[in-house]
């Protein structure tokens, strides 16, 4: 078995260049508890004199990435973080070179993964990706391992840590949207430029994508997902999920319903009583549904140099250990397709935050509408703003089918007494 491997780092940013740090600490305790030797032989970023946190060794730097490949390189980590272009592009040549990969590349994995699970498969290396979903919280290694032979069906969470963080400062600080987001930036953990990725949802799903391929035995899907963001969530939506007893979480869910996949993510407002309404700041959060286990939970820090350079050593000592292993649990030509859930079809109760003129009739015209799409409401909560001559109407509805309020709220668009579009939060089910 081999004794000695060279390690080749591509991207410098700052999970890159943390991660090439710890290698350098940590050497010696990874080698005595593998039992093999390790190398950094190579390393790639744009700018070879750019200001560091930390010092890096310039002799082996590389302007461009796939000159690395001079190097005798046995493991490739990948920290580019995109999904095409050169992250596509490097390691698609390193796994047919017979290299290992590890990467922390959810956007990659999520759209490329079933191809580069072939290649790996194919060449009998690693494709290594625990740290592409939640940091540092092993989830994907305790479903490939410690769940293995557990029945799952259902697993969600609270993906994302920069939503979390946010949701949870305007929650604790009653603060709006743009000023919680302007904090995050500064702290480092919202990107400082375009968080766009981040607040969409997108960041979420493709996490969702991958947690569903190695849940259900399943190839990625390329389904037609329920994605929305946190952009349009107020203060003064928490005020209402107070008095409610609720709070208002981003969450990533994927599971099977009548043998159909089902993948969203999207705001809820879940019972403050639950474990994942607790789950605060940039935390994550991951739970599992499974037979015979039960309910599993997994919680830990989701973003950041540190949690993340956990899982790429974890996927690194693995490799180092000889654990040749199919990438998403099984083979690839053993992983198959599930038919989508008709999102249109899904039954979920709704918090609908109407901004309205203070007339008399809108709410009877509201609640008329709502019953003409077959949404029955549950409760509402009426407050006058008697000085503007406005009033905020908030209705809770029973459970009703996502096409008949999407068809529903659409028509409120041309009403000249609501003065924006109705805010949807689902609940959690």
């Amino acid at each position: 078995m081999k004794k000695n491997y060279n390690i080749a780092i591509v991207g410098l940013g700052q999970v890159g260049l943390y991660l090439y740090n710890e290698l350098k600490i940590k050497k010696k305790d990874i080698e005595t508890k593998t039992g093999k030797q390790i190398k950094i032989v190579a390393i790639s970023a744009k700018n070879k004199n750019k200001k560091r946190k930390f010092k890096i060794d310039k002799k082996i730097f590389y302007s461009n990435p796939l000159n690395i490949f001079k190097n005798k390189i046995d493991i490739l980590i990948e920290c580019i973080g995109l999904s095409d272009g050169i992250s596509k592009s490097i390691v698609e040549k390193a796994l047919n070179k017979k290299i290992h990969v590890i990467t922390p590349n959810k956007a990659l994995i999520s759209k490329h993964g079933d191809k580069l699970s072939e290649i790996a498969e194919k060449k009998k290396v690693n494709l290594e990706f625990e740290a592409s979903v939640g940091g540092g919280i092993p989830i994907l290694r305790t479903i490939k391992e410690g769940l293995a032979t557990n029945k799952i069906s259902k697993v969600y969470g609270i993906l994302n840590g920069t939503c979390n963080y946010i949701l949870s400062e305007m929650e604790s600080t009653k603060d709006s949207f743009q000023n919680v987001l302007k904090k995050a930036q500064k702290l480092g953990y919202a990107e400082p430029g375009n968080p766009k990725l981040d607040l969409n949802g997108y960041d979420a799903m493709a996490k969702v994508k991958i947690l569903s391929a190695l849940s259900f035995n399943k190839t990625i899907s390329s389904n037609k997902s329920l994605m929305e963001g946190i952009e349009n969530i107020e203060s003064k939506d928490f005020d209402i999920a107070e008095q409610l007893n609720l709070r208002i979480k981003l969450l990533g869910i994927t599971e099977i319903i009548d043998n159909k996949l089902f993948e969203r993510v999207h705001p809820c407002l879940v019972k403050n009583n639950t474990y994942i309404a607790n789950v605060s700041g940039v935390m994550n959060a991951v739970i599992l549904d499974g037979k015979p286990v039960g309910e599993s939970v997994l919680q830990g820090e989701g973003a950041g140099p540190g949690p993340t350079s956990s899982s790429l050593l974890s996927d690194l000592m693995s490799i180092l250990r000889g654990n040749i292993k199919f990438p998403f649990g099984i083979s690839s030509k053993k992983r198959k397709i599930i038919k989508p859930f008709d999102i249109d079809n899904y039954t979920n109760s709704l918090y609908l935050r109407f901004e309205v003129k203070d007339k008399q009739g809108v709410l009877s015209n509201i609640t008329n509408r709502l019953a003409k799409f077959k949404i029955s409401v549950d409760r509402i909560i009426q407050t006058p703003d008697k000085k503007n001559k406005k009033a905020r109407i908030i209705i809770i509805t029973h459970k009703t089918k996502e096409i008949n309020a999407k068809k529903c709220l659409s028509i409120f668009k041309s009403n000249k007494n609501i003065l924006k579009f109705p805010t949807l939060i689902r609940l959690y089910n």
